[in-house]
């Protein structure tokens, strides 16, 4: 009876066991993925030398239960293919991927590493690294590991994508830290922070010109030129750099190419800003162009009928034709003077008189009274052309403290001051033994240019 018990016992001990075993090695059924819950993950396909080790299979299944949302599977079935071969790499790479799905990246990025420790250019693992880096904010190094795993593997078009996003993300951040810094005054931080965005994207044009502005605004006009000129090669429609370029040059005097490049900007975006800097430009090349004499009367203490000559001449050009030119015959002292053909001119319009010996007397000065006389002539031109202005000075009688009504220069005092091209003093006086500064000449000249709304050569900029 006791044998009989112990080999019942025994028995009953095998059944266990077995019992034990089978429930041991029952294998979960795969399930069917329908819709990956993570598309964004680089699949670690098992390389051919390794294809035949048991391990790979416990690497597709677990691959498989990842992509169906079972971490816990998944995780079971790479542990088991470590076990079986503690190198296996894909499986090392899958580890690392469901650590990134349990939003564990420090840790994904130590298994993506191990793997990459047994095959340095495993695409998988790289792009697997790539996500982990991105999530603990190491956005450059992920482009670098990105760029990695598509030269490791041409055929992931897919990460090219991911690498343009991740350096449109940084360049974001460094323009948004350069943008601060030159905010406040942080020159240098500014500048470096745009040095690191060009070198993430250096085919992003913008850049180049917003580090332009920087380099203009610290007086490297040399090098904001340079990034200017990259910036529209890069977008030839950048009409913000077409400006600044013109700027610069129109800053230098440089004329002939600041117009061209206000001309450019202006074709492809009208601008009434830029326009205006525009004329203002023609304004300083055609100045640039009279002789210095006539740029000196803008400061001259006193004016001489050579110099009135030619402020009414360049400056109120079309008013001087709005009557029949008169012939003034021979002048004997102006050949050779650089004020000579403006002369000729005023002379002939009847705005200035020679003299009755044929001399015009270029080098004497200006008296306001001979000014009001000048000046009231080419009111009389600016009436034909606006009738309406005239009503302002016709028939006007000044009060004066120092010329009477009957004096020689009360009618053209009265109306130079009716029209405001002049004024009298404080106390009343019209004072017209004073001479006349270049300033008042051309302040008046001006005001007569706007009355008559005529276009002069000019522009009152200038003053």
């Amino acid at each position: 009876m006791p044998l009989q018990r112990t080999a019942g016992l025994a028995l009953i001990a095998v059944l266990a066991l077995a019992s034990a075993c089978a429930e041991k090695t029952k294998v979960i059924a795969l399930p069917v993925v329908t819709t990956p819950h993570f598309p964004d993950f680089v699949r670690p396909v098992v390389p051919s030398d390794l294809a035949t080790l048991p391990a790979a299979t416990n690497q597709d299944r677990a691959w498989q239960f990842l992509q169906a949302g079972d971490l816990h599977n998944a995780d079971s079935e790479v542990s088991a293919a470590l076990k079986l071969s503690p190198n296996f790499y894909p499986a090392e790479t899958t580890g690392g991927y469901i650590e990134l799905a349990q939003k564990d990246a420090k840790s994904a990025l130590a298994r993506f590493d191990r793997a990459l420790g047994r095959r340095s250019n495993y695409a998988p693992a790289l792009a697997g690294k790539a996500e982990a880096l991105v999530a603990l904010n190491r956005e450059g190094e992920a482009i670098d590991a990105l760029q990695a795993a598509l030269t490791a593997d041409p055929s992931l078009t897919d990460l090219m994508r991911r690498v343009e996003v991740l350096r449109f993300r940084a360049v974001e951040r460094d323009v948004s830290a350069a943008r601060q810094a030159a905010q406040s005054g942080k020159v240098d931080d500014a500048l470096r922070a745009y040095r690191v965005a060009i070198d993430r994207s250096p085919e992003t044009g913008f850049l180049y010109r917003e580090r332009g502005v920087i380099e203009r605004q610290r007086g490297d006009a040399d090098a904001a030129l340079a990034d200017f000129h990259k910036a529209i090669s890069l977008d030839p429609s950048d009409v913000a750099s077409l400006v600044e370029i013109a700027q610069i040059l129109d800053a230098r005097n440089d004329f002939e190419a600041a117009l061209k490049a206000y001309d450019e900007a202006l074709a492809l975006e009208s601008n009434d800003r830029v326009d205006a800097k525009r004329n203002a430009l023609m304004t300083r090349a055609e100045a640039a162009r009279l002789p210095a004499d006539y740029r000196a009367i803008e400061s001259a203490p006193q004016i001489t009928r050579g110099d009135l000559a030619a402020l009414i001449g360049v400056r109120l050009a079309q008013l001087l034709q709005v009557t029949r030119p008169r012939d003034v015959g021979v002048m004997t002292d102006i050949r050779g003077h650089w004020a000579e053909s403006w002369i000729l001119a005023v002379a002939r319009a009847g705005v200035i008189d020679p003299f009755a010996n044929h001399t015009f007397q270029p080098r004497t000065a200006v008296h306001r009274v001979d000014f009001a006389q000048a000046m009231t002539r080419l009111l009389a031109k600016v009436a034909v052309v606006a009738p309406a202005q005239a009503r302002a000075w016709s028939n006007a009688r000044g009060r004066f403290t120092d010329i009477a009504a009957g004096h020689l220069a009360y009618t053209a005092a009265s109306t130079a001051v009716a029209a405001g091209v002049m004024s009298s003093a404080p106390d009343g006086s019209f004072q017209p033994s004073r001479v006349v500064t270049g300033a008042e000449a051309i302040e008046a000249v001006e005001h007569l240019r706007r009355m008559a709304d005529v276009s002069s050569s000019i522009d009152s900029g200038r003053r």
